[in-house]
């Protein structure tokens, strides 16, 4: 009978220290991802503390800017109110400035009687406003045809106007309201218009004064008096000297208008007014507030005015 000798080898030593060589290799790369992970979800979180810390002071600041704003908003009100004409601010678009706390504030207020009012201008005026922004005299003639038939109450187009017939052909679902404008951003709507034209007039145009023609003592763009026959460097230099000019100056100085005999003087002006406040703060944060407001009376709110018109937005 033949004996089977089982031969049980143990492990070298060497092995052992190779096997136990990976273990710790492979521990040490677990406790790097380990640490990759944990770094990756610190700065995950680092990050958005970050970004809401950020939005919390933009949040901050675009508010305290714009309470800033309006605070410049209401003195233009009350100074607009003083009894006495000669302590009145002028709405002529010169600027005021103070400061409100750490804010730095620049208030300039128009008179609207100082602007073309796009209900009540005839076609001769509003030609020669769509000419100072370089448009051609049978282009400005067509878009002033087409405001005049847009307020109009008849379907009859003017020479070169456009009533609905010549808005379906243009590819639009709309045609003129034949009613007078609610806003001047409607102007927009009137075929032929287009933004970039519109940007440019809208600080000279108004829906409230009820006038042909705007007041020279407040007009506050040369556009508004290049529409009544101005060139624009002698628009230019009539806001410029009457700016630099207080009430009682002015009717001192002798200003006239662009027709060298008409006097240019504080006064005769109406009871709306475009009011613009720019707050900004030390750190360079910055809102405007731009209203149209109506003297007189008491709102709803208690105040001595109406708001007809109300934009604010951030500056950068």
């Amino acid at each position: 009978m033949t004996r089977v000798r089982t031969m049980f080898h143990a492990p070298a030593p060497g092995g052992r220290e190779r096997a136990a060589g990976k273990q710790r290799g492979v521990a040490f790369v677990l406790v790097l991802w380990v640490i990759v992970m944990l770094a990756i979800l610190l700065g995950s979180f680092s990050l958005i503390a970050r970004t809401e810390s950020l939005q919390s002071r933009h949040l901050f600041d675009s508010t305290q800017a714009r309470y800033a704003a309006e605070a410049g908003l209401n003195l233009a009100i009350y100074e607009l109110r003083k009894s006495d004409p000669l302590q009145q601010w002028i709405g002529d678009g010169r600027p005021y400035a103070f400061d409100f706390g750490d804010a730095k504030i620049e208030v300039r207020i128009t008179d609207d009687s100082g602007k073309l009012d796009i209900n009540t201008a005839d076609i001769n005026r509003l030609t020669s406003l769509f000419m100072t922004r370089g448009l051609e005299l049978e282009q400005a003639q067509s878009i002033a045809a087409a405001v005049i038939d847009w307020r109009d109450p008849d379907d009859d187009s003017q020479p070169n106007g456009a009533e609905i017939s010549e808005y379906k052909a243009a590819g639009l679902r709309y045609g003129p309201k034949n009613a007078p404008f609610d806003t001047v951003s409607e102007l927009q709507q009137v075929l032929g218009m287009n933004y970039a034209l519109f940007a440019a007039l809208e600080p000279s145009l108004t829906i409230y004064s009820g006038r042909t023609d705007p007041n020279a003592a407040y007009a506050s763009t040369p556009e508004a008096l290049m529409a009544t026959g101005c060139e624009r460097e002698q628009a230019e230099q009539l806001i410029q000297q009457r700016q630099a000019l207080g009430t009682a100056e002015m009717a001192a100085a002798g200003l006239t208008g662009c027709d060298g005999t008409s006097p240019v003087v504080a006064g005769g002006g109406g009871l709306t007014y475009s009011v613009k406040s720019r707050a900004t703060l030390p750190n360079g944060a910055s809102t405007i507030l731009d209203a149209t407001i109506r003297m007189g009376g008491v709102s709803v709110a208690g105040r001595p005015f109406v708001i007809l018109r109300w934009r604010d937005g951030e500056t950068s």
